[in-house]
């Protein structure tokens, strides 16, 4: 729920109590850490196979850099 609502983590914390689980918000964090990015992971790994199912599906990384010279003594 952190992740999919703009929720703080006491606010989590408070809509768990009231389906009758007693945690703590360092738990609903330590969750959040630890699985978020296995949750996020998979989100990107369906995504990614429901736009292969498209005819003209392309992949495009737009990359943009810049270099800078030093500038030189006088």
């Amino acid at each position: 729920m952190y992740v999919r609502f703009p929720l703080s983590l006491r606010n989590v914390e408070d809509l768990l109590f009231e389906r009758g689980i007693d945690v703590c918000h360092e738990t609903v964090r330590f969750w959040w850490n630890r699985f978020g990015p296995l949750f996020a992971a998979d989100i990107r790994r369906q995504r990614a196979s429901r736009m292969r199912g498209y005819r003209h599906w392309q992949w495009h990384l737009d990359e943009m850099y810049a270099t800078r010279r030093a500038a030189q003594p006088t």
